[in-house]
């Protein structure tokens, strides 16, 4: 009884895997050998080499030169960059409801440990932009937490972990260049 079973297990392995190579791209179906197979319907055409991949962790080409803090809107991150154009430190952020036009900032202000306009105690604010009568900044909140705000509030706290608030509070002083791209 168990042979038969064995049997009968090989033999349903055996043709699911041919009907898995038999439908598979020639790329993949063909045999482990090293040497690849010449394709009847290749093209006279040379083929075009793959883009490379773009490096979620470069810093943007169109964020300007020298020491400043980069804030990417679309992407949620922030990248500290030294005066040679290297990225000392990334992470991701959490964004504000309202959101600082693109262009060159400079921090304003900053302040160690307030209550967040949300209520949440945060710490390492360091405001670098304006928007109507919203100051928009980078915070962690001592809580840790990167809770995705009220979309119908008037914030401007651009949310972070930590121990990336306390690599921006030491990074970024009054007068540091912060750049905002989209």
């Amino acid at each position: 009884m168990v042979a038969g079973l064995t049997a009968a297990a090989v033999v349903a392995v055996a043709v699911l895997a041919y009907q898995a190579s038999a439908h598979a791209p020639e790329s993949v179906a063909s045999s482990s050998s090293a040497t690849p197979k010449a394709s009847t319907s290749a093209s006279a055409q040379p083929t075009a080499k793959p883009k490379p991949t773009k490096d979620a962790l470069a810093v943007p080409a169109d964020s300007g030169t020298g020491e400043r803090v980069v804030y990417a809107l679309k992407d949620r991150r922030v990248w500290l960059v030294d005066g040679n154009g290297k990225a000392l430190r990334t992470f991701t952020v959490m964004p504000s409801p309202v959101s600082p036009p693109p262009g060159v900032h400079q921090v304003t202000s900053r302040s160690g440990t307030v209550q967040g306009s949300d209520g949440v105690p945060i710490e390492h604010v360091v405001r670098f932009a304006n928007v109507g009568e919203v100051a928009v900044g980078f915070s962690a909140a001592q809580d840790g937490s990167m809770e995705a705000p009220d979309p119908e509030s008037k914030t401007g706290g651009v949310r972070m972990k930590r121990a990336d608030g306390n690599a921006m509070w030491t990074f970024a002083t009054v007068g540091a260049k912060v750049v905002v791209v989209p």
